[in-house]
C-alpha cells in the first residue's frame, strides 16, 4: 500500500484501487481506465500516483494528430532525461517506446484526456490494443507497464470498453471517480452547520474543484451569510462558477444542438421528470427527445431512475447540482445577471430556490443517506429509490397514488417476496406530523397486500425543519418508526 499524499482529501478507496493496480505483481502489461465527470479530481489523483511511484504522466490537449504525437514525444523525452523531445515516426513507435519504460518494477504510465487523442487519431485504441496484446501474451514478462487512460467525456470513455471496441476485455481496472458524498463534501467545505451544508451542496454538490479553483476558497460563513455568498460567487459574473452551468453542457462533444439540450434540462429542473412531461414542456413529441435524453445520460448530466414499485416507470433527474441551479434560477434571469443585478435576482429567487432546488435535492440526499448508511439502520439493502404505490379502486387521479420519496428494498432473491426495509417521506420546508406517518402506514399496508414482505418495514420521516411532538412521541413508542433530521443526516 502506497501512502496517500496528505494534500489529497478523502479518495481513500480510489487511491487504494489505483496503487493496487499500479504496483500489482503480475509480470506482464496491465491496462486500466479512469473516468468521471469534470472537476472531480481525476487529474489530481493520477498526477499524484505518477509522482509517488516515479511513473510517466501525459495530459493531452485538443490538436492535430501530428502535433499531439510531437507533444507526447516531448513529455517522454523529459521523463527519460533527454534534453530534446523524442522524434517518433507514428503512434505505434511512440507506444512501443512507452511500454518499454518499466525495467525492474511496475510503474504507472498515464495518458490523461485520452478522448482528445481519439478525436485526432481514431485508430489509437486499436494501436494501444495491439501493444497490450503483444506485451501481455507474445512477450510475457518483457514489460511491467501499468497503462492508465483517463477522460472526462463520459460518452466517449463509456465506449472504450463496450461492444466491439478494440480495448474491450483488456482492462484490469475500471475506475469511475464520483463527486464527494454529501457528508465528506461538508467536511471539505468546512461547513459544520448541517442546514448550511445541505443548502451549499444543492448548488455545488460534491465537486472538489468548485471550492478552490472556482470561488477561491470563499465559503458561506453562516446561514445568514448564505444569500450573500450566492450573490458574490455563483451569481457573480466575474467568477468562473457563474458560467459553469452552461460550460458543462458545451464541453460535451456529442451535444450538437445546445438549445434543445438546455430546454430538456430546463424541463427537468421545472419538475417534469417523466419522458412525456419533458416532451410536453418543450413542445416536442415523446419520440423526438429519445436521443437528447440518451446523450445526457451518457454524458453523466442526467440520471434515469427506476420506480421502486412500478418496474415500467422511470423518471429523470439532473445529476449535477450546478446545472439544476443554473436552469431553475439563473437561466430565466440571465439578462439581469449579466448586467450586474445579482442582488435583485437572488431576492426574487429565494422562494424558488427552496421549492425547485432544495425540495428535490433534499430527497436525493435522503436516498443517498439510506443507501450509504441503511445497512446499520434497516438491514440488508439491495435498492434505494423513489416509488409510487397505487391505491386500488380510487377514481380521483390525484388520490390514486402515494409517492414514497425513499424506498429501501432488500436484495431480490428468486422465489422469495421482496422485503421492504423502509418507506420514507422527505420534507425540506415543513415540520412533519402524524399525517405524514399515516401516509407511510397506508403505503406499507398496500404493499403488504401486493405480496411484499413488510413485517420489519421501518417508517422513516426525513425533515429539514423537524417534527411535531405527536410524531416524536409515536417514534419513541415504536421502534419501527425512525425520524431523521438534518443533524442525523449529517452524522452530527
Amino acid at each position: 500500500m502506497v501512502t496517500k499524499p496528505a494534500y489529497i482529501f478523502d479518495r481513500s478507496w480510489e487511491w487504494e484501487a489505483l496503487t493496487d493496480f499500479a504496483t500489482g505483481p503480475q509480470p506482464e502489461v496491465a491496462f486500466g481506465v479512469v473516468s468521471g465527470r469534470r472537476r472531480q479530481g481525476k487529474t489530481y489523483l493520477l498526477r499524484a500516483l505518477a509522482e509517488e511511484l516515479g511513473g510517466f504522466y501525459f495530459e493531452a490537449t485538443e490538436g492535430t494528430d501530428i502535433e499531439l504525437l510531437r507533444l507526447f514525444g516531448m513529455a517522454l523525452g523529459k521523463h527519460t532525461g533527454s534534453p530534446v523531445g523524442l522524434p517518433f515516426a507514428d503512434w505505434q513507435d511512440a507506444l512501443t517506446f512507452m511500454f518499454a519504460l518499466p525495467k525492474d518494477r511496475p510503474i504507472p504510465l498515464v495518458i490523461d484526456e485520452f478522448p482528445y487523442l481519439m478525436k485526432a487519431n481514431p485508430a489509437l485504441p486499436s494501436i494501444l490494443k495491439q501493444e497490450i496484446d503483444l506485451r501481455g501474451r507474445t512477450h510475457r514478462g518483457t514489460s511491467q507497464a501499468r497503462v492508465l487512460i483517463c477522460g472526462s467525456a463520459l460518452s466517449v470513455m463509456g465506449k472504450v470498453l463496450s461492444g466491439q471496441a478494440p480495448l474491450r476485455g483488456r482492462a484490469r481496472l475500471e475506475l469511475v471517480v464520483q463527486p464527494l458524498p454529501f457528508r465528506e463534501a461538508a467536511e471539505f467545505w468546512g461547513l459544520d452547520d448541517p442546514r448550511l451544508a445541505a443548502m451549499t451542496h444543492a448548488i455545488v454538490g460534491g465537486t472538489p474543484a468548485y471550492r478552490d479553483e472556482f470561488v477561491a476558497s470563499d465559503t458561506p460563513a453562516s446561514l445568514d451569510d448564505f444569500g450573500s455568498w450566492v450573490v458574490r460567487t455563483v451569481l457573480n459574473r466575474q467568477r468562473p462558477l457563474f458560467r459553469e452551468g452552461r460550460y458543462l453542457l458545451a464541453e460535451e462533444a456529442d451535444i450538437r444542438d445546445p438549445a434543445l439540450y438546455h430546454s430538456v434540462l430546463a424541463a427537468i429542473a421545472e419538475g417534469n421528470h417523466t419522458w412525456g412531461r419533458i416532451a410536453g414542456h418543450i413542445g416536442y413529441k415523446s419520440s423526438d427527445i429519445a436521443h437528447p435524453l440518451r446523450v445526457l445520460e451518457d454524458c453523466g448530466l442526467v440520471v434515469k431512475e427506476r420506480d421502486a414499485f412500478q418496474t415500467s416507470a422511470t423518471c429523470y433527474r439532473i445529476a449535477e447540482p450546478i446545472i439544476a441551479f443554473y436552469q431553475a434560477i439563473m437561466r430565466p434571469e440571465w439578462a439581469a445577471l449579466t448586467t450586474g443585478h445579482a442582488d435583485q435576482v437572488w431576492g426574487r429567487a429565494r422562494e424558488r430556490f427552496s421549492s425547485a432546488i432544495m425540495g428535490p435535492h433534499f430527497e436525493t440526499l435522503c436516498r443517498e443517506f439510506a443507501l450509504r448508511y441503511g445497512e446499520d439502520l434497516f438491514g440488508g439493502v439491495g435498492e434505494v429509490a423513489a416509488g409510487t404505490v397505487t391505491i386500488p379502486g380510487n377514481r380521483d387521479r390525484k388520490e390514486r397514488r402515494i409517492q414514497v420519496d425513499v424506498a429501501v428494498l432488500s436484495p431480490a432473491y428468486p422465489g422469495e417476496p421482496r422485503a421492504v426495509r423502509a418507506l420514507g417521506e422527505a420534507k425540506w420546508g415543513k415540520v412533519m406530523g402524524l399525517r405524514h406517518l399515516d401516509r407511510l402506514r397506508q403505503a406499507r399496508d398496500l404493499l403488504d397486500a401486493k405480496g411484499y414482505d413488510t413485517r420489519e418495514t421501518v417508517l422513516t420521516c426525513y425533515s429539514g425543519k423537524g417534527f411535531d411532538d405527536d410524531l416524536r412521541a409515536a417514534a419513541q413508542a415504536d421502534p419501527h418508526i425512525l425520524l431523521v433530521d438534518l443533524p442525523t443526516l449529517y452524522g452530527r
